[in-house]
């Protein structure tokens, strides 16, 4: 049944490959979009997120016999072992790190510049994909990187829900909220976007570089005040987002100005459950817009998994939790902390014949080398104190004495998080 849960879990992330959504993305197009493409002067392409690489390699294979109209970069995490010709990818932080840093600032300068600098009839590509945010920082003047980085962590402890992160970001950006598109004067941008988002909304996604703003910065004060954040963040966070000088956000932009979501969760979901089905197990897909607190979520699901069963049963969902974390927490993410409090929940009776994995799409969760845990009966043999651990939210270092940490190394991609359960009759 392990390897069955991995089976299903790597289904699902191949599902979500870069590369291939790009082709296939690309033939999508309608051919006056093709063309309009084809024969521009310029190709410029920008972008950002930890698919980047591979939709840069994937749109390169697209445009093959138009390489000489391409130029431009992508912010991309460190180690990238993706080839490209002609757009440079841009380390703009280390691998499993989240937050920004100023090689990621030097990035988006050079992006904005080479959108500014275009010309009437050409056009941009955006490339743009989870863990843009962080990879694309280009703080607004008067606004120190150290200090949206304070901020950043600030709202993470506390746990904000990415929409309520991004809209703080966007209104500290130059880039975030529309604002990249606002700096590109030529006849088209057209985006594809590959979403780690629950719901798909284009303005949260990497923070929306290329999508209308709807939240304010009256919203965005807000936020930091209903979180305890506010009198907490460095003083030039708040003068800033009260100044009465600064334009918002773009609430509108211009028809020329296109969004295309080519990979999600829910793509990844069902490439699990049909990999699921063929192992002959009857599948529940509780769908992509699991969040909220990852200890309820591990309990409701924990409630499914105590259901008598006459037959094996595959539990799937997506989506992506938080932790609130305390003081002093241990090392560990969601995805660890959501198997522990599984384990925690169901008990050895509880784990007989059932094997929960959760696991990052990207091959990360939270400040560690581990997309997340796969365990079953015998990790409570294996492991001591699984609810301090929890209690401490410390579920690496309990995951790494039982040998249960998933470890599949960087994904390229990232669709938020696929959770595999599998639960029923001895095989």
């Amino acid at each position: 049944m392990r390897q069955h849960a991995l089976d299903i879990w790597n289904a699902g992330v191949d599902a979500v490959r870069p590369r291939p959504l790009m082709l296939r993305a690309w033939r999508e197009l309608g051919a006056a979009d093709r063309e309009a493409i084809e024969f521009a002067p310029r190709i410029l392409v920008v972008g950002c997120g930890k698919a980047g690489a591979g939709m840069a390699a994937g749109l390169e294979d697209a445009l093959a016999h138009r390489l000489n109209a391409l130029t431009g970069l992508v912010n991309v995490p460190e180690g990238s072992s993706v080839q490209t010709q002609r757009i440079r990818l841009h380390p703009a932080r280390p691998a499993g790190s989240n937050f920004p840093t100023a090689a990621g600032v030097a990035g988006a300068e050079d992006m904005l510049k080479l959108l500014a600098g275009a010309g009437p009839d050409d056009v941009a590509l955006c490339l743009i994909s989870g863990g843009g945010s962080a990879l694309l920082p280009a703080p607004v003047e008067g606004v120190s990187l150290e200090s949206k980085l304070a901020v950043t962590k600030q709202l993470t402890a506390s746990g904000a829900t990415i929409r309520d992160m991004n809209c703080v970001r966007k209104h500290l950006s130059r880039v975030k909220g529309g604002r990249l598109a606002e700096a590109f004067p030529g006849r088209w941008l057209l985006s594809f976007i590959i979403s780690d988002v629950v719901g798909d909304p284009l303005d949260v996604i990497a923070s929306g570089p290329t999508a209308v703003d709807p939240t304010t910065f009256a919203d965005a004060i807000r936020i930091l005040k209903d979180r305890a954040l506010w009198d907490a963040v460095p003083p030039e966070i708040r003068l800033y987002l009260e100044r009465t000088d600064v334009a918002e956000t773009p609430k509108a932009l211009p028809a020329s100005v296109r969004n295309i979501v080519i990979g999600s969760n829910a793509i990844a979901l069902a490439a699990a459950q049909t990999k699921a089905e063929s192992l002959g197990y009857r599948v529940l897909n509780l769908g992509s817009e699991i969040e909220g607190e990852t200890l309820d979520a591990a309990r409701s699901t924990a409630g499914l998994v105590r259901t008598p069963r006459d037959q094996r049963v595959c539990i799937l969902s997506g989506g992506e939790t938080t932790v609130t974390l305390g003081a002093n927490p241990g090392k560990g993410g969601r995805n660890q902390e959501f198997v522990l409090a599984m384990l925690v929940e169901l008990g050895r009776d509880g784990m007989r014949n059932t094997v929960v994995l959760s696991g990052g799409t990207d091959g990360e969760d939270g400040p560690t080398d581990a997309a997340g845990a796969i365990a079953d009966a015998g990790t409570l043999d294996r492991g001591e104190d699984a609810v301090g651990h929890l209690e401490r939210h410390d579920a690496y270092p309990y995951f790494d004495k039982t040998g249960d940490l998933l470890q599949p190394g960087l994904t390229g991609t990232n669709v938020m998080d696929l959770r595999v359960i599998l639960t029923g009759p001895p095989l």
